[in-house]
């Protein structure tokens, strides 16, 4: 039996799911370090190793694949080429043919196999749409209590929430990836001066620009608000200002925080999902998509905080949406989770089988 690979190279950590003929996700693996800082030549390794060892778990040889998925943060061409990514070293990755690296290393053990390139936001839309269609099915799946879950339509928006705020759409039953396969940077669209609590917060500097949707939705926007927060006398005493941690470290600890009902976490979260609310108003302005969906690292939130976080973000929407935006049902988190983007290069193999 054949069967498809789809790889998510994040940032921080890579995903690899393997899935059958049947389009049944078989095997999800956890988390490894991508080792970015490295270089490239190592994340390939880990990924091909990687692969090897999902492959071993569901008793499948290299040689019985023959289409893998890639999806990686961009901007990159429509064939893998990465051009700057914020969340990639560009000293490191710019320029470098991902694709092209990650085909060459994996036909060493099996030739006739050929990697498809996505960005990992569209990877992530089109995950979510086809788990929430059946066109691919995934037994983890949690469907969210609500009308729009079971998808009538054929469009929808997702922004992934993690290192970064990736963005992309489905229209027709199919990734929107633009001319040059840039299409979905959501995270790079600008928020209003009134998105941002403190005059800090506004300034973080993401690829070529301040203000923008990522520099306050974001595990990096997290950490540089967390960071000033710390220095403020409302928050001298707070348990994080004695901690040896670095910032970063610190800012991962607030979900667990805010599900305790730290003050500062909830603060943060509460101006992250209004930030959000907006930029998924301005995604909603330009594509009148029929679901908007929240994806990424915040789908691991507690009920409590996730039922706070949503109605964070729809309160900014519907608070700033013209009359002819406010008809939509709700804004939902996704059902794959931080496994979209994995699940969704999954799904792009299958688009090339004969």
């Amino acid at each position: 039996m054949n069967h498809y690979v789809g790889v998510d190279v994040g940032g921080t950590t890579t995903t690899v799911s393997i899935g059958n003929e049947e389009r049944e996700v078989v095997f999800v693996s956890p988390q490894f370090d991508t080792r970015s800082t490295d270089g490239p030549e190592a994340t390939i390794a880990a990924i091909v190793h990687e692969i090897g060892l999902a492959l071993k778990h569901v008793g499948c040889a290299f040689d019985q694949v023959q289409h893998i998925g890639l999806a990686t943060p961009g901007p990159a061409t429509r064939d893998g080429v990465l051009k700057n990514s914020p969340n990639l070293d560009p000293k490191l990755w710019n320029n470098f043919a991902v694709r092209g690296a990650l085909q060459a290393s994996m036909q060493a053990a099996s030739p006739g196999v050929v990697v498809h390139y996505i960005g990992d936001g569209q990877a992530a839309a089109f995950g979510e749409f086809a788990i929430r269609k059946g066109s691919v099915t995934w037994s983890q799946a949690i469907p969210e209590q609500s009308a729009a879950t079971a998808l009538k339509s054929n469009s929808l928006f997702m922004a992934m929430v993690g290192t970064g705020l990736g963005g992309g759409a489905v229209r027709r039953g199919l990734p929107v990836r633009g001319s040059q396969g840039r299409a979905g940077h959501a995270g790079h669209t600008f928020l209003p001066p009134t998105a941002f609590r403190h005059e800090h917060d506004r300034q973080l500097k993401v690829g070529n620009a301040v203000s923008t949707v990522e520099s306050a939705v974001s595990l990096t926007a997290l950490t540089h608000q967390l960071a000033h927060r710390l220095t403020l006398a409302q928050w001298k005493d707070h348990p994080l200002n004695a901690s040896a941690d670095t910032n970063r470290d610190k800012a991962k600890q607030l979900r667990e925080l805010a599900a305790d009902s730290d003050d500062l976490a909830l603060e943060l979260f509460d101006d992250q999902a209004r930030a959000l609310g907006i930029g998924l108003l301005t995604a909603n302005y330009l594509g009148d998509y029929d679901l908007l969906v929240i994806g990424g690292g915040v789908c691991d939130m507690s009920d409590a905080m996730r039922q706070r976080y949503r109605q964070g973000v729809e309160k900014a929407y519907y608070d700033s949406a013209l009359d002819g935006f406010r008809n939509l049902e709700g804004i939902e988190f996704s059902i794959c989770g931080d496994e979209a983007a994995v699940v969704g290069a999954l799904a792009h193999s299958y688009t090339f089988e004969t």
